[in-house]
């Protein structure tokens, strides 16, 4: 039987790849995960009773590119937070979690060849593993652009060479970024949409964190793109209920952009697409036109910011994020401070060379681990405490 090579040198997904790294060894202390981003806060208590007020459509194969309602209210809730007016029928689809978006989206979208080469897809380093399988399904080649503290976690591809850029048909960014917690600026936006009329790619801005913030509300890349009066087509942005709601398993998200573009989407999706139930989709929409719990939400996760802030304070290298859940922190090797951790306090971490590649000798996660601020504040206070005493006092 012949494989493809396509994926042949992917490493393993990060968690078991975590598994492997501690499951071995007995825990130090009562397990206590803190290395998914799986938000504990209480969701809408309007969720299940709306599903179950619409259970009986779980009957009906639901629309492909999302009930009207559900459209309607992502594209109201775009006008209320970006000042962005998007098309409920031509500009937007429903999906079913991000990562399906950010995936097919790609596999939509990107040429067979650019240039007359092999295109190339950008994806910052470190970054959300879907952007790389992405690319290798296409048969694109993935370019990882280390997003560090020099460059302010986010990845600066105005730096590549012209014959790199050229090549490029599309560069995925994620702000605020998993896992450092870096919101791109306007200028930085602005400067990324110039960068890619220049050399003809697409923008795909994974905004899914874009609820959960230190301070201001990061700017969006299609509100900038909107402003500067870019094409259209430009940029596609991917959100999400996931963390906006703690509804991961809910598995609602959007994706918007131009028309052409999302007629793009469309059509692949009817083929291959798995469209989100209906009462589910019933369920997102109140979720989308409510911002009460939204509020809720992310003042619970600014008073986490405070905790870490506080606990890590006169740690040589310790940066607060300024959006998103995770702490980006700075050790001497990920491996083995996670491994240390877990033996010793039982608190389970990911090594940031996880959600890396190394590029020329170099891999930009190796000397950080991620640490997720998703359990309740008291829990989430232990478990930092812990891990502070355990790896830098």
């Amino acid at each position: 039987m012949v494989f493809p090579e396509r994926f042949s040198d992917l490493p393993e997904y990060a968690f078991p790849r975590l598994r492997g790294l501690l499951d071995a060894h007995a825990p130090g202390g009562e397990p206590f995960a803190m290395s998914i981003g799986e938000p504990k806060h209480a969701f809408p208590d309007f969720v299940p009773e709306t599903i179950a007020a619409h259970a009986a459509e779980f009957r009906n194969y639901p629309p492909n590119d999302g009930i009207p309602p559900l459209r309607n209210a992502i594209s109201d809730w775009l006008k209320h937070r970006y000042a962005v007016a998007v098309d409920p029928d031509t500009e937007l689809m429903v999906l079913n979690g991000t990562r399906e978006g950010l995936y097919n989206a790609a596999m939509a979208l990107c040429p067979e060849t650019k240039m007359g080469k092999q295109p190339i897809v950008l994806t910052p380093n470190p970054f959300y593993q879907v952007y790389a399988v992405a690319a290798l399904s296409v048969g694109a080649a993935p370019v990882y652009v280390s997003a560090n503290a020099q460059n302010g976690f986010l990845p600066e591809y105005s730096a590549l060479p012209d014959e790199i850029l050229n090549r490029t048909a599309i560069a995925y960014v994620c702000s605020p970024s998993n896992p450092q917690g870096a919101v791109a600026t306007a200028d930085y936006w602005a400067e990324l949409i110039r960068l890619a009329e220049k050399h003809d790619f697409l923008i795909f801005a994974d905004e899914c964190y874009s609820e959960i913030y230190r301070d201001s509300p990061p700017t969006g890349a299609l509100q900038t793109a909107r402003k500067i009066g870019a094409d259209p087509e430009r940029v596609l942005i991917f959100h999400s209920l996931s963390k906006r709601s703690n509804l991961a398993g809910l598995r609602s998200g959007f994706v918007a952009g131009g028309p052409k573009c999302l007629t793009r989407i469309k059509q692949l999706r009817a083929y291959a697409g798995a469209p989100l139930p209906m009462p589910l989709q019933h369920a997102a929409a109140k979720a989308w036109a409510d911002e009460e719990h939204v509020r809720a939400n992310r003042a619970l996760y600014q008073a986490k910011y405070k905790v870490a802030d506080k606990v890590f304070a006169g740690i040589h290298g310790y940066r607060g994020p300024e959006g998103g859940f995770f702490l980006w922190l700075p050790v001497d090797d990920g491996e083995k401070a996670a491994l240390k951790l877990w033996r010793e306090t039982g608190i389970r971490v990911l090594p940031g060379a996880y959600l890396s590649r190394e590029v020329d000798g170099d891999n930009p996660g190796k000397t950080f681990i991620r640490a997720a601020m998703v359990a309740p504040i008291e829990e989430t206070q232990r478990g930092l405490t812990k891990l502070c005493d355990c790896l830098y006092n």
